[in-house]
Protein backbone atom coordinates (compact mmCIF):
# COMPACT_ATOMS: atom_id res chain seq x y z
CA UNK A 1 0.00 0.00 0.00
CA UNK A 2 1.10 3.45 -0.86
CA UNK A 3 1.07 4.93 2.58
CA UNK A 4 3.14 2.40 4.29
CA UNK A 5 5.53 2.55 1.12
CA UNK A 6 5.96 6.23 2.02
CA UNK A 7 6.06 5.81 5.95
CA UNK A 8 9.37 2.86 5.30
CA UNK A 9 10.82 5.28 3.19
CA UNK A 10 10.37 8.17 5.20
CA UNK A 11 11.37 5.75 8.39
CA UNK A 12 14.70 5.08 7.07
CA UNK A 13 15.57 8.78 5.93
CA UNK A 14 18.46 10.22 6.88
CA UNK A 15 20.33 13.90 6.93
CA UNK A 16 23.29 12.13 5.06
CA UNK A 17 20.61 10.39 2.52
CA UNK A 18 19.94 13.57 1.19
CA UNK A 19 21.22 15.57 -1.10
CA UNK A 20 22.89 18.44 -0.53
CA UNK A 21 21.11 20.87 -3.29
CA UNK A 22 17.93 19.14 -1.43
CA UNK A 23 18.46 20.02 1.81
CA UNK A 24 19.84 23.82 0.68
CA UNK A 25 16.26 23.72 -1.24
CA UNK A 26 14.94 22.83 1.49
CA UNK A 27 16.59 25.78 3.63
CA UNK A 28 15.59 27.95 1.58
CA UNK A 29 12.01 27.45 1.17
CA UNK A 30 12.02 27.09 5.56
CA UNK A 31 13.65 30.97 5.30
CA UNK A 32 10.83 32.22 2.84
CA UNK A 33 7.91 30.37 4.44
CA UNK A 34 9.08 32.20 7.82
CA UNK A 35 9.70 35.48 5.83
CA UNK A 36 6.15 35.18 5.11
CA UNK A 37 4.73 34.42 8.75
CA UNK A 38 6.86 37.74 10.00
CA UNK A 39 5.61 39.52 6.44
CA UNK A 40 1.94 38.83 7.62
CA UNK A 41 2.30 39.67 11.30
CA UNK A 42 4.09 43.24 10.32
CA UNK A 43 0.91 44.07 8.21
CA UNK A 44 -1.81 42.80 10.34
CA UNK A 45 -2.47 39.69 8.53
CA UNK A 46 -3.63 36.45 10.15
CA UNK A 47 -4.72 37.72 13.30
CA UNK A 48 -7.47 35.42 13.88
CA UNK A 49 -5.70 32.49 13.37
CA UNK A 50 -2.95 33.74 15.84
CA UNK A 51 -5.58 35.17 18.88
CA UNK A 52 -7.68 31.47 18.49
CA UNK A 53 -3.64 29.78 18.63
CA UNK A 54 -2.72 31.69 22.05
CA UNK A 55 -6.21 30.88 23.15
CA UNK A 56 -6.25 26.88 22.73
CA UNK A 57 -3.32 27.61 25.44
CA UNK A 58 -1.60 24.01 26.56
CA UNK A 59 2.05 23.19 27.89
CA UNK A 60 4.65 25.77 26.80
CA UNK A 61 5.83 23.59 24.19
CA UNK A 62 6.13 25.78 21.40
CA UNK A 63 6.14 29.10 19.85
CA UNK A 64 4.16 31.04 17.44
CA UNK A 65 6.16 33.04 15.04
CA UNK A 66 7.19 36.16 16.47
CA UNK A 67 6.00 35.69 19.77
CA UNK A 68 7.72 34.90 23.18
CA UNK A 69 5.36 32.95 25.01
CA UNK A 70 5.11 28.89 24.25
CA UNK A 71 1.92 27.12 23.41
CA UNK A 72 0.93 23.81 22.87
CA UNK A 73 2.78 22.12 19.71
CA UNK A 74 -0.38 21.60 17.40
CA UNK A 75 -1.96 25.52 18.63
CA UNK A 76 1.80 26.90 17.40
CA UNK A 77 1.56 24.84 14.23
CA UNK A 78 -2.25 26.08 13.50
CA UNK A 79 -0.95 29.30 14.49
CA UNK A 80 2.36 29.34 12.02
CA UNK A 81 0.31 27.47 8.80
CA UNK A 82 -2.37 29.96 9.00
CA UNK A 83 0.52 33.21 9.01
CA UNK A 84 2.93 31.53 6.63
CA UNK A 85 0.18 31.83 3.95
CA UNK A 86 -1.89 34.73 5.14
CA UNK A 87 -0.41 37.25 2.27
CA UNK A 88 -0.72 33.97 -0.18
CA UNK A 89 3.12 34.37 -1.03
CA UNK A 90 4.17 31.19 0.26
CA UNK A 91 5.82 29.08 -2.37
CA UNK A 92 4.30 26.53 -4.68
CA UNK A 93 4.70 23.06 -6.12
CA UNK A 94 3.53 23.84 -9.92
CA UNK A 95 2.95 19.96 -11.07
CA UNK A 96 0.99 19.32 -7.98
CA UNK A 97 -0.52 23.20 -7.10
CA UNK A 98 0.26 22.48 -3.80
CA UNK A 99 1.78 25.03 -1.34
CA UNK A 100 3.98 22.52 0.33
CA UNK A 101 6.23 24.63 2.86
CA UNK A 102 3.40 26.06 4.86
CA UNK A 103 1.53 22.74 5.62
CA UNK A 104 4.97 21.17 6.50
CA UNK A 105 7.18 23.72 7.98
CA UNK A 106 4.36 24.62 11.02
CA UNK A 107 4.24 21.53 11.65
CA UNK A 108 8.55 20.63 11.94
CA UNK A 109 8.95 23.93 14.18
CA UNK A 110 6.44 23.01 16.50
CA UNK A 111 7.05 19.59 16.94
CA UNK A 112 11.09 19.82 16.99
CA UNK A 113 10.84 22.35 19.56
CA UNK A 114 8.46 20.33 21.65
CA UNK A 115 10.82 17.19 21.60
CA UNK A 116 13.91 19.25 21.77
CA UNK A 117 15.38 17.86 17.84
CA UNK A 118 18.38 18.94 16.39
CA UNK A 119 18.56 20.71 13.14
CA UNK A 120 19.33 18.20 11.32
CA UNK A 121 16.61 15.88 12.27
CA UNK A 122 14.35 18.89 12.00
CA UNK A 123 15.30 19.08 8.45
CA UNK A 124 15.20 15.51 7.90
CA UNK A 125 11.57 15.46 8.82
CA UNK A 126 10.74 18.89 7.08
CA UNK A 127 12.22 17.43 3.29
CA UNK A 128 10.13 14.26 4.26
CA UNK A 129 6.94 16.30 4.53
CA UNK A 130 7.73 18.15 1.54
CA UNK A 131 7.84 14.96 -0.70
CA UNK A 132 4.88 13.64 0.49
CA UNK A 133 3.00 16.66 -0.05
CA UNK A 134 4.57 17.82 -3.65
CA UNK A 135 3.99 13.69 -4.87
CA UNK A 136 0.51 13.57 -3.39
CA UNK A 137 -0.88 16.76 -5.34
CA UNK A 138 1.01 15.76 -8.39
CA UNK A 139 -0.51 12.46 -8.82
CA UNK A 140 -3.89 14.46 -8.92
CA UNK A 141 -3.17 17.75 -10.92
CA UNK A 142 -6.06 19.66 -10.80
CA UNK A 143 -8.03 17.04 -9.34
CA UNK A 144 -8.52 18.36 -6.44
CA UNK A 145 -8.79 21.70 -7.58
CA UNK A 146 -11.84 20.14 -10.30
CA UNK A 147 -13.82 18.85 -7.25
CA UNK A 148 -14.53 22.26 -5.46
CA UNK A 149 -11.31 21.46 -3.28
CA UNK A 150 -7.93 23.42 -1.88
CA UNK A 151 -5.21 20.85 -2.69
CA UNK A 152 -2.57 21.95 0.11
CA UNK A 153 -5.59 21.14 2.49
CA UNK A 154 -6.34 18.03 0.87
CA UNK A 155 -2.49 16.78 1.38
CA UNK A 156 -1.34 18.84 4.17
CA UNK A 157 -2.62 17.00 6.80
CA UNK A 158 -0.90 13.93 5.62
CA UNK A 159 2.38 15.66 4.82
CA UNK A 160 2.20 17.35 8.18
CA UNK A 161 1.85 13.89 9.79
CA UNK A 162 4.89 12.69 8.34
CA UNK A 163 6.88 15.24 9.39
CA UNK A 164 5.30 15.35 12.78
CA UNK A 165 5.74 11.54 13.26
CA UNK A 166 9.83 11.32 12.31
CA UNK A 167 10.17 13.72 15.39
CA UNK A 168 8.19 11.77 17.57
CA UNK A 169 10.58 9.11 16.61
CA UNK A 170 8.26 7.16 15.37
CA UNK A 171 8.80 3.97 13.01
CA UNK A 172 6.95 3.02 9.71
CA UNK A 173 4.20 1.04 11.67
CA UNK A 174 2.93 4.29 13.23
CA UNK A 175 3.32 6.45 10.62
CA UNK A 176 1.32 4.43 8.36
CA UNK A 177 -1.67 4.86 11.04
CA UNK A 178 -0.75 8.76 11.11
CA UNK A 179 -1.09 9.33 7.47
CA UNK A 180 -4.53 6.73 7.46
CA UNK A 181 -5.73 8.89 10.42
CA UNK A 182 -5.02 12.65 8.78
CA UNK A 183 -6.51 11.71 5.48
CA UNK A 184 -10.04 12.05 7.86
CA UNK A 185 -8.84 15.74 7.95
CA UNK A 186 -8.13 16.75 4.53
CA UNK A 187 -10.77 18.89 3.07
CA UNK A 188 -10.74 22.89 2.69
CA UNK A 189 -13.61 23.99 0.36
CA UNK A 190 -12.85 26.83 -2.63
CA UNK A 191 -16.17 28.57 -1.68
CA UNK A 192 -14.36 31.54 -0.82
CA UNK A 193 -13.36 32.27 -4.91
CA UNK A 194 -17.23 33.38 -4.90
CA UNK A 195 -17.49 35.32 -1.75
CA UNK A 196 -14.46 37.46 -1.37
CA UNK A 197 -14.02 35.17 2.30
CA UNK A 198 -10.29 34.89 3.46
CA UNK A 199 -11.35 31.30 4.50
CA UNK A 200 -8.14 29.82 2.47
CA UNK A 201 -5.67 31.77 4.61
CA UNK A 202 -7.10 28.88 7.83
CA UNK A 203 -6.02 25.94 5.60
CA UNK A 204 -2.55 25.22 6.21
CA UNK A 205 -3.45 26.33 9.71
CA UNK A 206 -5.58 23.48 9.97
CA UNK A 207 -3.63 20.71 8.15
CA UNK A 208 -0.52 21.40 10.51
CA UNK A 209 -2.65 21.23 13.32
CA UNK A 210 -4.42 18.10 12.27
CA UNK A 211 -0.93 16.79 10.97
CA UNK A 212 0.20 16.56 14.44
CA UNK A 213 -2.78 15.50 15.80
CA UNK A 214 -2.20 12.37 13.87
CA UNK A 215 0.67 11.40 14.63
CA UNK A 216 0.13 11.78 18.70
CA UNK A 217 -2.78 9.57 17.56
CA UNK A 218 -1.18 7.45 16.07
CA UNK A 219 1.47 7.11 19.10
CA UNK A 220 -0.90 6.44 21.64
CA UNK A 221 -2.15 3.33 19.41
CA UNK A 222 -4.61 4.84 16.87
CA UNK A 223 -4.91 3.34 13.69
CA UNK A 224 -5.30 4.68 10.37
CA UNK A 225 -6.61 2.67 7.43
CA UNK A 226 -3.30 1.70 5.06
CA UNK A 227 -5.69 1.83 1.83
CA UNK A 228 -6.21 5.79 2.56
CA UNK A 229 -4.17 6.87 -0.81
CA UNK A 230 -5.83 3.83 -3.53
CA UNK A 231 -8.68 2.54 -1.51
CA UNK A 232 -12.17 2.65 -2.70
CA UNK A 233 -13.50 5.29 -0.37
CA UNK A 234 -9.91 6.69 -0.08
CA UNK A 235 -8.14 10.44 -0.71
CA UNK A 236 -8.34 10.26 -4.54
CA UNK A 237 -11.47 8.34 -5.15
CA UNK A 238 -13.65 10.47 -2.42
CA UNK A 239 -11.63 14.02 -2.99
CA UNK A 240 -10.75 14.06 -6.62
CA UNK A 241 -13.36 11.47 -8.16
CA UNK A 242 -10.17 9.42 -9.89
CA UNK A 243 -7.85 6.53 -9.88
CA UNK A 244 -4.47 7.31 -9.80
CA UNK A 245 -1.56 4.54 -10.50
CA UNK A 246 -0.15 3.89 -6.77
CA UNK A 247 3.28 3.28 -8.10
CA UNK A 248 4.05 7.20 -10.12
CA UNK A 249 3.39 8.31 -6.14
CA UNK A 250 6.13 6.55 -4.62
CA UNK A 251 8.47 6.11 -7.92
CA UNK A 252 12.16 6.77 -7.26
CA UNK A 253 11.46 7.92 -3.59
CA UNK A 254 15.09 9.14 -2.38
CA UNK A 255 16.38 9.53 -5.81
CA UNK A 256 14.10 11.87 -7.72
CA UNK A 257 12.95 15.25 -5.13
CA UNK A 258 10.21 16.67 -6.18
CA UNK A 259 10.94 19.30 -3.24
CA UNK A 260 13.60 20.46 -5.50
CA UNK A 261 11.11 21.61 -7.87
CA UNK A 262 8.85 24.17 -5.60
CA UNK A 263 8.65 27.58 -6.81
CA UNK A 264 9.41 30.72 -5.05
CA UNK A 265 6.33 33.22 -5.10
CA UNK A 266 7.41 36.63 -6.66
CA UNK A 267 4.18 38.16 -6.51
CA UNK A 268 1.56 37.78 -3.06
CA UNK A 269 -1.37 36.44 -5.18
CA UNK A 270 -2.76 32.84 -6.99
CA UNK A 271 0.15 31.10 -8.29
CA UNK A 272 -2.14 30.83 -11.27
CA UNK A 273 -2.20 34.61 -12.39
CA UNK A 274 1.97 34.59 -12.17
CA UNK A 275 2.30 33.74 -15.77
CA UNK A 276 0.05 35.96 -17.14
CA UNK A 277 1.38 38.94 -15.16
CA UNK A 278 5.11 37.99 -16.44
CA UNK A 279 3.95 38.66 -19.42
CA UNK A 280 2.28 41.63 -19.34
CA UNK A 281 5.45 43.08 -17.66
CA UNK A 282 7.53 42.00 -20.80
CA UNK A 283 4.90 43.60 -22.90
CA UNK A 284 5.63 46.77 -20.81
CA UNK A 285 9.22 46.56 -20.89
CA UNK A 286 9.88 45.30 -24.12
CA UNK A 287 8.03 48.78 -25.27
CA UNK A 288 10.13 51.08 -22.92
CA UNK A 289 13.41 49.24 -24.43
CA UNK A 290 11.85 50.27 -27.75
CA UNK A 291 10.85 53.95 -26.58
CA UNK A 292 7.35 53.55 -26.74
CA UNK A 293 5.94 55.20 -23.06
CA UNK A 294 2.83 53.70 -22.53
CA UNK A 295 0.19 54.70 -19.60
CA UNK A 296 -3.22 53.20 -18.98
CA UNK A 297 -4.98 55.80 -20.47
CA UNK A 298 -3.43 54.71 -23.96
CA UNK A 299 -4.59 51.05 -23.92
CA UNK A 300 -7.94 49.83 -25.64
CA UNK A 301 -7.37 46.56 -24.46
CA UNK A 302 -5.04 43.41 -22.96
CA UNK A 303 -5.86 40.16 -24.11
CA UNK A 304 -4.05 37.61 -21.51
CA UNK A 305 -3.85 33.67 -22.62
CA UNK A 306 -4.67 31.79 -19.66
CA UNK A 307 -4.45 28.04 -18.88
CA UNK A 308 -8.28 26.39 -18.89
CA UNK A 309 -7.66 24.93 -15.78
CA UNK A 310 -6.73 28.44 -14.27
CA UNK A 311 -10.05 30.30 -15.41
CA UNK A 312 -12.75 29.01 -12.71
CA UNK A 313 -9.80 29.81 -9.99
CA UNK A 314 -8.41 33.49 -11.06
CA UNK A 315 -10.99 34.40 -13.66
CA UNK A 316 -14.45 33.80 -12.15
CA UNK A 317 -17.71 35.68 -12.17
CA UNK A 318 -16.92 39.07 -11.30
CA UNK A 319 -13.41 39.49 -12.43
CA UNK A 320 -12.34 42.52 -14.50
CA UNK A 321 -16.29 43.44 -13.90
CA UNK A 322 -16.10 44.83 -10.32
CA UNK A 323 -13.51 45.89 -7.82
CA UNK A 324 -12.58 43.26 -5.34
CA UNK A 325 -14.70 42.45 -2.47
CA UNK A 326 -11.76 42.03 -0.11
CA UNK A 327 -7.88 42.14 -0.21
CA UNK A 328 -8.10 38.06 -0.63
CA UNK A 329 -10.40 38.22 -3.58
CA UNK A 330 -8.05 40.74 -5.35
CA UNK A 331 -5.19 38.01 -4.92
CA UNK A 332 -7.70 35.45 -7.17
CA UNK A 333 -8.61 38.18 -9.29
CA UNK A 334 -6.53 38.17 -12.70
CA UNK A 335 -7.98 41.28 -14.41
CA UNK A 336 -7.59 43.74 -11.51
CA UNK A 337 -3.95 42.29 -10.86
CA UNK A 338 -2.62 42.76 -14.68
CA UNK A 339 -4.61 46.48 -14.24
CA UNK A 340 -2.74 47.01 -10.68
CA UNK A 341 0.65 46.32 -12.63
CA UNK A 342 0.28 48.36 -15.60
CA UNK A 343 -0.70 51.07 -13.18
CA UNK A 344 2.04 50.85 -10.54
CA UNK A 345 4.98 49.07 -12.73
CA UNK A 346 4.97 46.06 -10.05
CA UNK A 347 3.12 43.88 -7.80
CA UNK A 348 3.46 44.09 -4.22
CA UNK A 349 2.37 43.16 -0.82
CA UNK A 350 0.71 46.99 -1.00
CA UNK A 351 -0.62 46.28 -4.35
CA UNK A 352 -3.09 44.15 -2.17
CA UNK A 353 -4.10 47.00 0.94
CA UNK A 354 -7.10 48.18 1.70
CA UNK A 355 -7.06 51.53 -0.15
CA UNK A 356 -5.14 50.31 -3.24
CA UNK A 357 -8.24 47.59 -4.11
CA UNK A 358 -10.38 50.45 -4.06
CA UNK A 359 -8.65 52.60 -6.64
CA UNK A 360 -11.87 53.21 -9.60
CA UNK A 361 -9.16 53.78 -12.16
CA UNK A 362 -7.67 50.23 -11.79
CA UNK A 363 -11.50 48.58 -12.30
CA UNK A 364 -11.71 50.58 -15.05
CA UNK A 365 -8.47 49.32 -16.46
CA UNK A 366 -9.42 45.83 -15.22
CA UNK A 367 -12.37 45.79 -17.36
CA UNK A 368 -10.36 46.01 -20.82
CA UNK A 369 -8.33 42.99 -20.07
CA UNK A 370 -9.97 39.93 -21.84
CA UNK A 371 -9.40 36.21 -21.40
CA UNK A 372 -8.21 33.95 -23.56
CA UNK A 373 -8.29 30.30 -22.67
CA UNK A 374 -5.62 28.25 -24.18
CA UNK A 375 -5.15 24.97 -23.44
CA UNK A 376 -1.25 23.89 -22.28
CA UNK A 377 -0.48 20.30 -22.19
CA UNK A 378 1.53 21.27 -18.64
CA UNK A 379 -0.14 21.93 -15.36
CA UNK A 380 -1.67 24.72 -14.93
CA UNK A 381 0.66 26.68 -12.35
CA UNK A 382 3.22 25.42 -14.81
CA UNK A 383 1.95 27.06 -18.14
CA UNK A 384 3.62 29.37 -20.34
CA UNK A 385 2.36 33.05 -20.55
CA UNK A 386 1.33 35.56 -23.39
CA UNK A 387 -0.23 38.95 -23.41
CA UNK A 388 -1.16 41.26 -26.39
CA UNK A 389 -1.50 45.13 -24.95
CA UNK A 390 -3.13 47.08 -27.75
CA UNK A 391 -3.39 50.74 -27.73
CA UNK A 392 -4.78 53.20 -29.32
CA UNK A 393 -3.08 54.07 -32.11
CA UNK A 394 -3.58 50.36 -33.35
CA UNK A 395 0.45 49.51 -31.45
CA UNK A 396 0.14 45.90 -30.10
CA UNK A 397 2.72 45.10 -27.74
CA UNK A 398 3.46 41.37 -27.20
CA UNK A 399 4.68 39.69 -24.44
CA UNK A 400 5.35 36.06 -23.99
CA UNK A 401 7.54 33.65 -21.31
CA UNK A 402 7.74 29.89 -21.19
CA UNK A 403 6.51 29.94 -17.49
CA UNK A 404 6.21 31.58 -14.38
CA UNK A 405 9.19 33.78 -12.52
CA UNK A 406 10.18 31.45 -9.50
CA UNK A 407 9.19 28.06 -11.18
CA UNK A 408 11.76 25.45 -11.64
CA UNK A 409 11.96 26.69 -15.07
CA UNK A 410 12.84 29.68 -14.06
CA UNK A 411 13.85 29.43 -10.46
CA UNK A 412 14.84 32.57 -7.66
CA UNK A 413 18.43 32.65 -7.05
CA UNK A 414 19.70 32.86 -3.29
CA UNK A 415 20.06 36.79 -3.84
CA UNK A 416 16.43 37.25 -4.87
CA UNK A 417 15.23 35.00 -2.05
CA UNK A 418 17.25 36.48 0.98
CA UNK A 419 15.44 39.95 -1.18
CA UNK A 420 12.26 38.87 -0.42
CA UNK A 421 12.79 37.71 3.00
CA UNK A 422 13.90 41.38 3.72
CA UNK A 423 11.16 42.59 2.00
CA UNK A 424 9.09 40.79 4.84
CA UNK A 425 10.92 41.39 7.50
CA UNK A 426 12.81 44.75 7.33
CA UNK A 427 16.87 44.62 8.07
CA UNK A 428 18.40 44.94 10.73
CA UNK A 429 20.93 42.47 12.93
CA UNK A 430 18.24 40.47 14.30
CA UNK A 431 17.21 39.89 10.63
CA UNK A 432 20.68 38.69 9.41
CA UNK A 433 21.01 36.44 12.39
CA UNK A 434 17.91 35.06 11.95
CA UNK A 435 18.83 34.50 8.10
CA UNK A 436 21.80 32.71 9.30
CA UNK A 437 19.93 30.46 11.60
CA UNK A 438 17.72 29.32 8.96
CA UNK A 439 20.02 28.39 5.80
CA UNK A 440 22.45 26.67 9.09
CA UNK A 441 19.48 24.91 11.03
CA UNK A 442 21.26 21.78 9.73
CA UNK A 443 24.36 22.02 12.07
CA UNK A 444 22.55 23.66 14.76
CA UNK A 445 21.32 22.35 18.21
CA UNK A 446 17.83 23.10 17.98
CA UNK A 447 15.36 24.55 16.04
CA UNK A 448 14.88 27.53 19.36
CA UNK A 449 17.45 30.10 17.62
CA UNK A 450 14.69 30.13 14.85
CA UNK A 451 11.64 30.77 17.02
CA UNK A 452 14.04 33.53 19.38
CA UNK A 453 15.34 35.27 16.47
CA UNK A 454 11.88 35.95 14.96
CA UNK A 455 10.15 37.35 18.04
CA UNK A 456 13.02 39.72 18.41
CA UNK A 457 12.31 40.56 14.49
CA UNK A 458 8.79 41.38 15.12
CA UNK A 459 9.24 42.97 18.66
Amino acid sequence: MTARRFAEWAAGLTIEAIPEETRRAALRHLLDGVGNAIGARRRGQGGPGLAVARGLGGPAQAHPLGDSEAISAPAAAFANGVLMHALDFDDTHAGALVHPTTVVAPAVLAVAEEVGATGAEAVTALVAGLEVACRLGAAAPHGFHARGLHATAVVGPLAGAVAAGLLYGEGADRLTDAIGIAASSSGGLLEFLDTGANTKILHPGNAGFSGVLAARLAREGASGPESVLEGRRGLYRALADRDVDPESIVADLGTRWESSNIGIKPYPSCQLMHASLDAVARALADAERHGVEVSSSQITSIAVDVHPDSVDIVCGPGTGTRSPRSIYDAKFDLPWSVAALVHDGAVTVDTYGPESIARPEVATTAALVEIVPVPDDRPAADAAGRAVITLADSTRLVGEVPCSQGTSGQPMDDAAVAEKFRGNTGAGDAVDALVEAVLGLCDATSVKAITSLAAAVVG
